[in-house]
């Protein structure tokens, strides 16, 4: 419970700052760019995007025939890989509530876990979330390090909801601790209060 309502505070305080700024589309790189980056998995993305926040990077594949996108969100482990990352995107509106998102942390039996997870409320549960539960259909859920970057990379393959193009407004974030395996507030200051962005898959 203490967790959830540090999340709480946390995520209201993103919201409200959310509001007081527009959405700035993020910063398409060139698909040579993207490639340079080499993934342990060996997948390759066509285009990626480098947000303007927490030194996060979102590459991705969409398949308009299937109005899907596959990404590899890549962001800095935080304390020393004791925190956690997630990356989702809001499929009907510009705040946190509503938001879609892949969370991925060290769980407490050493593993890498990922999984996504609703912002339903300013109070979300931070739980991986039931198939029945998610607007946007996810396949694919897996983490990964890069132990020479010092980062955490989380996979998904998302279901764009049709009919609603391919401009999106997303967020992304990171916290320092993960308290009985679940995410724990993230800072409420700088970089943290301000991941928020939009994003064009078709570009």
């Amino acid at each position: 419970m203490a967790a959830s309502r540090r999340v709480a505070i946390s995520l209201l305080l993103v919201a409200a700052m959310a509001s007081s700024f527009s959405f700035s589309p993020c910063t398409a790189q060139s698909s040579s760019s993207c490639a340079s980056y080499t993934f342990s998995s060996n997948q390759q993305y066509g285009s990626c995007a480098a947000l303007q926040r927490l030194g996060a990077t979102l590459h991705y594949n969409y398949t308009a025939a299937a109005s899907t996108v596959a990404v590899a969100f890549r962001a800095p482990q935080p304390a020393g890989g004791k925190g956690w990352v997630a990356w989702g995107i809001n499929p009907s509106g510009s705040g946190m509530v509503g938001t879609q998102a892949v969370v991925a942390f060290r769980h407490s039996n050493g593993s890498l876990v990922a999984y996504p997870t609703v912002l339903g409320s300013y109070a979300p549960s931070m739980a991986p979330a039931a198939a029945k539960d998610l607007a946007l259909p996810v396949s694919g859920v897996s983490a990964g390090e890069n132990g020479k970057a010092k980062e955490v990379v989380v996979y998904a393959t998302v279901a764009l909801p049709a009919g609603k193009g391919t401009k999106f407004n997303h967020v992304w974030q990171q916290g320092s601790s993960v308290a009985g395996d679940v995410p724990a507030a993230h800072p409420t200051s700088g970089d943290n209060v301000l991941s928020v962005g939009s994003i064009d898959f078709s570009k």
